[in-house]
């Protein structure tokens, strides 16, 4: 899980929703706490219950390694719903809305909000994931070697 967006952090409500979601989970929930994060939960009390195993913030290619082996990503971060996407790795969208609407469409992304009822029931709900390049709307991966190509024949 991941959990940055101001939306969601700066009100103490909707941060407690999440974590009240992802301490009702049936998995335990990884959850790299963002610094702002951090020091909200710091101020408003909040705590994580015994399911949900906060760490230090991890780097890109150890937060990468960390998504490829979830069963779900929970987050309100619009790159990580990407890279989900493109792991195959099912996502649930702790917001309101997403700049990837294609990501829900294809059925690779749930948008739940912050209700934990809602998060609950997006978790459970069967998803196949995505993995790029079937029937990707970001293309087929190949854009480099068409513009080599394309280069090399002027």
């Amino acid at each position: 899980m991941t959990l940055h967006r101001a939306e969601n952090t700066d009100d103490p409500e909707r941060l407690r929703q999440i974590v009240e979601a992802a301490e009702s989970l049936d998995h335990p929930v990884l959850f790299p706490v963002h610094p702002r994060t951090k020091k909200v939960l710091g101020q408003t009390g909040i705590s994580l219950g015994s399911n949900v195993h906060p760490s230090e913030p991890l780097g890109y290619f150890q937060m990468i390694a960390a998504e490829s082996h979830a069963i779900k990503i929970l987050t309100d971060s619009g790159g990580v719903q990407k890279e989900a996407f493109y792991l195959g790795v099912p996502c649930v969208t702790l917001r309101d809305r997403t700049e990837w609407p294609e990501t829900v469409e294809l059925g690779a992304n749930l948008v739940a909000g912050t209700d934990p009822q809602k998060i609950g029931e997006a978790v459970q709900q069967k998803q196949d994931g995505h993995r790029a390049g079937a029937h990707s709307p970001y293309g087929d991966g190949k854009a480099s070697e068409k513009i080599v190509s394309e280069l090399l024949a002027v």
